[in-house]
C-alpha cells in the first residue's frame, strides 16, 4: 500500500471512531441499551470499522517500503 493510502485509511479510521463515540452517548443508544442491554447496530459497526482502518493504516505506515 502506499503511503498516501495507509494515512488516509488511519484518518478515516478516527473519523470512524468519533462518530462512533458520539453515537454511543446518543438518546437513541441510550433507550436501546436500557430495553436490550446493548448498544445499537449502527454504533457497533461505526467503533468496529474505525478500529479495524485505523489498524490497517497504522500498521501500514510503519511497515517500511520495499523500494
Amino acid at each position: 500500500m502506499t503511503r498516501a493510502l495507509c494515512a488516509a485509511l488511519l484518518v478515516g479510521g478516527v473519523v470512524l471512531l468519533y462518530f462512533g463515540g458520539q453515537s454511543f452517548h446518543s438518546v437513541s443508544n441510550d433507550v436501546s441499551r436500557f430495553f436490550t442491554g446493548s448498544p445499537t447496530n449502527k454504533t457497533i459497526w461505526l467503533i468496529a470499522g474505525g478500529v479495524i482502518a485505523s489498524l490497517a493504516g497504522l500498521i501500514g505506515l510503519c511497515i517500511p517500503s520495499k523500494r
